[in-house]
């Protein structure tokens, strides 16, 4: 039987798939159990720049399975018994230095919506769906959502979609800020391998760096996180020794690539 969760590496990226697709990628057991050992797969692996995370058509992911759920198998926050690290306990996986980009296929709801939120960015097809239906169901979020939903689109929206349980279509979530960009179906994928070719084509130490920044610095307030970009700056500078040869080819393909963008 094949795994519902497939790890495909090409190009210097690697592809996560959710493929549970008679379940709506619904997260089993066995899902929430592979997909943060493969995502450690990919953080581990050399040969891979970025991950891109997606769910086997028609959905991204429909949250918890609430067969499994209502049968007493799986709890909402997971099982400190199964073996899985207890800080996956609090998110789908661990966060990585690596870029993860979100292809929201399809309809991504309550654990699903937080699988999506737990990406660095997402892209949306025209088919996609978001909704947060802890409400409805009658269980609290247990994997950043509370934290997450209104860092992308602010807090009275995300209570709005807490409290009603209302789906939220793809144009209204680029509207808000939920995702970065809206494509046509077929498009997914493959503008998603040209961003995240465009992420690898960069210095990788500097673009770990950078993102490990941008973490570091929403736990602070502005003022001390402007304190700490600026540490990291001096620090990283001094550490990089004689590179100016390196730094000025660097430059010139950024020049280069920014006429080609822009003629």
């Amino acid at each position: 039987m094949a795994d519902p969760v497939r790890y495909e590496v090409e190009e210097r990226v690697a592809t996560v798939t959710l493929d549970r697709p008679e379940a709506r990628n619904a997260l089993s057991a066995e899902v929430r159990r592979l997909l943060p050992a493969l995502v450690r797969r990919a953080e581990d692996d050399p040969e891979v720049d970025v991950v891109i995370l997606t769910g086997a058509d028609p959905a991204f992911c429909a949250g918890l399975d609430l067969k499994e759920l209502g049968a007493g198998t799986m709890s909402p926050s997971g099982d400190a018994g199964s073996g899985m690290d207890a800080a996956v306990l609090v998110r789908p996986f661990l966060s990585i230095s690596k870029p993860v980009i979100g292809a929201v296929n399809g309809v991504a709801v309550t654990g699903g919506l937080e699988l999506a939120l737990a990406c660095d960015f997402l892209v949306a097809s025209e088919r996609a769906r978001f909704a947060d239906t802890h409400s409805r169901v009658g269980i609290q979020p247990g994997w950043g959502l509370t934290v997450e939903l209104p860092a992308a689109v602010g807090v009275r929206r995300a209570k709005e979609m807490s409290a009603t349980g209302n789906f939220v279509d793809a144009e209204t979530a680029l509207r808000w800020g939920l995702v970065n960009h809206l494509v046509a179906h077929d498009e997914l994928l493959p503008f998603c391998r040209r961003l995240a070719a465009d992420i690898a084509s960069n210095d990788q130490p500097g673009v770990r760096r950078l993102f490990q920044t941008y973490d570091e610095g929403a736990l602070l307030t502005g003022a001390d996180a402007a304190v700490l970009e600026t540490k990291v700056s001096s620090e990283w500078l001094a550490s990089q020794g004689d590179r100016a040869a390196e730094v000025e080819a660097r430059r010139r393909a950024v020049m280069e690539r920014g006429r080609s963008q822009t003629s």
